[in-house]
């Protein structure tokens, strides 16, 4: 992936935005995997199988995030642990990436790409996925719950525009705008 992003999708979006420098094209910095365990108030070993399961699909140790604020009426009290994830930099990134699109993605139920509304105004895109079986690593017979998480990637890109061409260059299956079926 890294090499189809120097060889052919950086020139291409040089080409297309007319970029007076190399430097001025969009990458992709990192893509952070996020997975909230609201149930976990009750029970902490759900947080060690969140974080068990993020290292087994990224094959990157995730670490456990903690509650930043004491809310009563959900019994959650401050640096209480209601999370876990996970941040990819360089050749991790590129191959989950493409696990991600080719793989992955495809094994959701009724796929008919991922929708383009999840843009933030600064070039950065956050995809949810409702369950963590749609990749190979997770083995059904050992999950007890299933659980969604969130896919951030975030690029230099100045514009959502500029991060939607970034993202379909390198193959994610969004939904045709002109053409939805």
């Amino acid at each position: 992936m890294k090499e189809k992003y120097i060889t052919e999708i950086a020139p291409a979006l040089k080409e297309k935005f007319q970029y007076k420098s190399a430097m001025q094209v969009p990458k992709l910095t990192k893509i952070v995997l996020n997975k909230g365990i609201g149930a976990a108030v009750a029970d902490k070993k759900l947080v060690d199988q969140g974080v068990e399961e993020l290292s087994l699909i990224t094959g990157q140790r995730a670490v456990a995030t903690k509650a930043k604020n004491s809310i009563s009426n959900f019994k959650l009290r401050e640096e209480m642990p209601i999370g876990a994830k996970v941040t990819l930099r360089g050749d991790r990134m590129y191959e989950f990436l493409d696990r991600l699109a080719t793989v992955a993605l495809p094994r959701v139920r009724d796929f008919k790409g991922i929708s383009d509304k999840g843009f933030d105004g600064r070039g950065n895109y956050t995809l949810g996925v409702t369950e963590q079986i749609i990749f190979p690593e997770i083995s059904i017979e050992k999950v007890n719950r299933i659980s969604g998480m969130d896919i951030t990637f975030v690029t230099t890109a100045e514009t959502d525009e500029e991060s939607y061409s970034l993202l379909k260059a390198f193959g994610m299956p969004f939904i045709n705008k002109n053409n939805p079926e």
